[in-house]
Parts: C-alpha cells; structure tokens; sequence
C-alpha cells in the first residue's frame, strides 16, 4: 500500500513503456503497466499470445513460456518501476541485469493468458537497485525471482 508521500502512477499503455524501456518486439515484454507506486512497486502485464516467436520451438506439441523469458518480464517491469522512480524516463539510461536469485517456476504459461507481473524494491540506491518479483496466472503463482540491476549510461557507439 502507497504511504502518503508515494506517487501512485497508471495505467500506463505501452507506449509510455516503450518510453521508459529500450525494448522492441519481439524482446519487449510489457504491455502495460496496471499500477506503479513510486520508490515501492509496479504491477504490470504481459498478454501472452501463440503469435510468440518462441512458441515455434518451445514447444510445438506444447507450447509454454521459457522461464528466462518470464524472468526478463519481470526484469523489464522493474526496470520501468527503477526509471519512473529515479525520474530518468527519456534520459537513454539502461538498466543491466547483474544478478538473480532464487528463481523458481511453479506452473507452465501458455498462450491465451495475461501474465500478471508484480515487483516490489527491496533496496534503490542510485546506480543499483534490488527487486523482488512474482509472475502470476489468474492469482496462481506462474513464477518468483530476487534480481539486482544495475543503472548505466548505454555503450559508447
């Protein structure tokens, strides 16, 4: 629950995702943001559809989302909480995956859902952040993960 001094910010459609994310298809996978309480946490989807390109090969005869890919869901959806809280939306910083922890994957998702994607900080400092995440299937819990990013400018061309 937002405190009295946390900015309660969405929806937010993929556009302003795509404003805070350098992610384009097929690697952006966040559709939209439900609700993003700044400096606490973010609730986002992802509508998980057959036109995937990675259902062709995971898999044909039963077709579900990799795990590191819903991973990366959850990273992206941090990575608009961390970019919207530090007030850097449009700045070209990227955020940097450094660590995970503790995944776990608990059921299968297939196509023709939305995947509920639910991270929580557990500590911001200015260049590196901590999260928690947990992706849901209608309040089933699809798969959780501790993950550590790190704020950077993008590499020099």
């Amino acid at each position: 629950m937002a405190d009295q001094n946390s900015a309660v910010i969405g929806p937010l459609d993929v556009r302003r995702v795509m404003a805070a994310l350098p992610h384009r298809f097929p690697m952006l996978l966040v559709d939209r943001v439900e609700e993003l309480i700044v400096d606490q946490r973010i609730v986002a989807t992802k509508a998980v559809t057959i036109n995937e390109p990675f259902f062709a090969g995971h898999f044909p005869d039963r077709p579900i989302m990799p795990g590191v890919l819903i991973v990366e869901a959850l990273a992206q959806a941090a990575g608009v909480l961390a970019v919207e809280s530090l007030g850097l939306s449009g700045s070209g910083k990227l955020v940097y995956f450094m660590a995970i922890d503790g995944a776990k994957f608990r059921t299968p998702v297939e196509p023709g859902v939305l995947l509920r994607l639910e991270v929580d900080f557990v500590q911001k400092r200015s260049t590196v952040c901590k999260f928690a995440g947990r992706a849901l299937v209608d309040d089933k819990l699809a798969a959780e993960a501790n993950f550590t990013a790190m704020i950077a400018d993008p590499p020099a061309s």
